[in-house]
């Protein structure tokens, strides 16, 4: 703890030296019957308009009307502001000055004022790009931490919701929030997410990305905790005995824990009929199947096992292949890493360029390597329905998983053929298995097996036969909705 110095005057030249005299550090020192009265706020972050109307005014206004020695006092009592405190250690100033606060000082004493006078930095509400749906709310989260509560206040009108907030990083001491519905949420786990956050000391967290690694304790290539930028996911997962933490500056909030089967879920699927969404949980399935697994069978079959499929078909790809010099492997190989090349150039290029560069990449790029006979037709099939089928799933994370497992299938295919696939299929088995994230299995509910949450796993029964939340996830409070015979 820094003390601060009396002199109004002082304090405003100190500030000035600690910012390196910065251009957006705006000072106004009045003097009133001999007392300096100093006013400190950032020009960059505060709104200038506010603080001349109110904050200029109302000083100006209160302190002639006030004898000497009660300026302070009256100062802290009349001047109206939603946030109005007072703080007595320098240290502190930096971070509210730099999160658009006013600060007010006064001769004779070591404490200082603290208003809010925010500039409205950040965007409005608006609709989800990373997450689009068809049917559902359409707002999203913003980088104002506030707003970011706000909405899911709004959604959730339980004094059970709870928020606890810390401060991360030595420099950029961002807000961070952890949500959660007290009464539901398993306070264990909790107090293992507040823990991992508590031991972070780096100079800076400027996105909630920056916090992944810490939060989980295995390392994997599929990602152990979900993100998201829409409220009503958050919301759904509160619900579920999860835990929200939400990053000041960032959209994107972090859902604990995460399990294998939630991202094979999506947020539309408590919007629309049973039937309906089991169909497309099971299509999603299919398609991770096939993404992963598809270039390395087909490596498998025209290289090391042609007796497995019929003749006519052998011939059919032979004759495909008749004139390609390189083998299977390589053609595989090397239209996967183009196509992620197409497919990282998309993602970075602005949008009204991406869909053309993609549709004219992947066609001449394909067309011209068969012309060449660098590849045949019938690998640029393969690897074209692989790409469609890692389409389907919308989050970055699992996407990559996807990727890097799909390379070792290959590699093993090209390497022992089936044997070969087989071997990485036990090791991607275990490695799942072997993963849990805050004392929940990764596997969750199948293994270990939960009957009940099979309800809502792959199949997706009626809403109104589901009765308890995952148990998996938190045994307090885990009936949702009354039974019909209760």
């Amino acid at each position: 703890m820094e003390k601060i110095e009396k002199n109004a005057k002082q304090v405003i030249e100190k500030i000035k030296n600690l910012y390196g005299n910065s251009p957006d550090i705006n000072t106004r020192l009045i003097n009133i019957k001999g007392t300096n009265i100093g006013c400190i706020f950032l020009e960059s972050s505060s709104s200038a308009s506010t603080i001349s109307d109110f904050i200029i005014k109302g000083i100006d206004y209160v302190a002639k009307k006030t004898i000497f020695d009660n300026i302070f006092e009256k100062l802290e009592n009349k001047l109206f502001n939603s946030q109005l405190f007072t703080i007595n250690d320098f240290s502190q100033f930096s971070y509210y000055l730099s999160s658009g606060f006013t600060i007010i000082v006064v001769d004779g004493n070591d404490k200082a004022i603290v208003m809010e006078t925010r500039a409205n930095l950040d965007r409005g509400v608006t609709e989800s790009t990373s997450e689009p749906i068809i049917r559902g709310a359409k707002d999203s989260f913003t980088e104002s931490h506030s707003k970011n509560l706000g909405l899911i206040r709004k959604r959730i009108k339980d004094p059970n919701l709870w928020f606890e907030e810390i401060k991360l990083g030595r420099r950029t001491q961002t807000r961070v929030s952890i949500a959660y519905i007290n009464d539901i949420a398993e306070i264990k786990t909790v107090k293992k997410i507040k823990k991992a956050l508590k031991k972070i000391d780096i100079d800076g967290i400027l996105e909630s990305g920056n916090l992944r690694d810490y939060l989980t304790t295995k390392s994997s290539v599929f990602p152990q905790l979900q993100s998201t930028e829409r409220p009503d996911v958050a919301c759904q997962s509160l619900l579920k005995g999860k835990i929200i933490v939400l990053v000041e500056n960032t959209p994107f909030t972090l859902i604990l824990p995460t399990v294998f089967i939630d991202f094979l879920h999506s947020s539309e699927d408590e919007y629309q009929k049973s039937a309906s969404i089991t169909f497309t949980r099971i299509l999603r399935l299919i398609a991770l199947i096939i993404t992963i697994f598809t270039p390395a069978v087909y490596i498998a079959i025209t290289t090391f096992d042609q007796n497995t499929i019929p003749d006519k078909l052998l011939i059919s790809l032979a004759v495909q292949r008749e004139g390609v010099p390189f083998p299977t492997s390589f053609e595989i190989i090397f239209l996967m890493i183009i196509f992620e090349i197409l497919r990282e150039g998309d993602m970075r290029i602005p949008s009204t360029m991406s869909a053309s560069m993609s549709i004219v990449g992947a066609l001449v790029l394909g067309q011209a390597s068969v012309d060449a006979g660098i590849v045949s037709p019938i690998s640029v099939i393969v690897v074209a329905i692989t790409s469609i089928c890692g389409l389907i799933f919308s989050d970055i994370d699992f996407t990559s998983g996807i990727r890097s497992w799909r390379f070792l299938f290959i590699i093993g295919s090209t390497l022992l053929g089936f044997i070969g696939i087989l071997a990485v299929t036990i090791i991607l088995i275990v490695k799942l298995v072997s993963l849990e994230n805050l004392g929940t299995s990764y596997l969750s509910p199948f293994t270990p097996l939960n009957i009940k949450a099979q309800k809502d796993a792959v199949i997706k029964m009626s809403s109104t036969n589901i009765f308890d939340r995952p148990s998996y996830i938190s045994k307090k409070n885990i009936t949702k909705q009354k039974r019909k015979d209760d």
